[in-house]
């Protein structure tokens, strides 16, 4: 059975873990290095991006995350992604594991959250569906540009990047785990498992 990991140190990481169980894999809430041991992904949820890499450095996560993903599947959620990215353009915390550049609360503030179905075609592929993806965008940001081995694997109409794959690390704008449709967690696993 496949063991995914959640980072717990800030956001909605219990959405993602309902998601994993409810999709039969086993989850568990990582906390410190030690709970990276045995794991074969990890999903960094959405929160605050700045406190989660405060947090990261604090409870001396940092390195052994950089490490876990250069032979591991991570997956970063909104403020996730920007975690795992290598520019925020903002002096905060980053992992700097993708080779994507984040802007942080690109659609503005809460109240211009907002809902969309996309159309991605590796996630279409992967799960063998083919009704679009229905994103839930909260104080989302936009993946500025990839570079490298980086590549889009969403846009929206205006071609804003809201989705990107670089090898098994994958960042999304938007909140799959609030959703009732377990496809992206499915893709990671797909990912996990290679």
């Amino acid at each position: 059975m496949m063991n995914i990991g959640v980072l717990a140190l800030q956001g909605d990481f219990a959405e993602h873990i309902v998601m994993l169980k409810k999709i039969g894999v086993e989850a568990r809430e990582v906390r410190l290095p030690e709970h990276l041991d045995g794991l074969d992904g990890l999903i960094i949820p959405g929160g605050e991006s700045t406190t989660i890499g405060k947090l990261a450095v604090h409870y001396n996560l940092m390195k052994p995350l950089q490490e876990f993903g250069k032979s591991h599947a991570i997956w970063g959620t909104c403020a996730g992604a920007i975690f795992l990215s290598k520019d925020a353009n903002r002096d905060q915390p980053l992992l700097g594991l993708m080779d994507i550049t984040v802007q942080r609360n690109a659609f503005g503030r809460q109240v211009d959250s907002f809902e969309t179905d996309l159309v991605i075609d590796e996630l279409l592929k992967a799960t063998q569906t083919t009704h679009p993806y229905h994103a839930v965008f909260i104080r989302a940001p936009i993946i500025e540009a990839v570079s490298g081995n980086a590549k889009i694997l969403s846009q929206l109409k205006d071609g804003r990047i809201v989705a990107a794959l670089e090898g098994r690390l994958l960042a999304t704008s938007f909140h799959p785990e609030l959703t009732d449709d377990p496809r992206f967690h499915q893709y990671f696993l797909s990912l996990a498992q290679k």
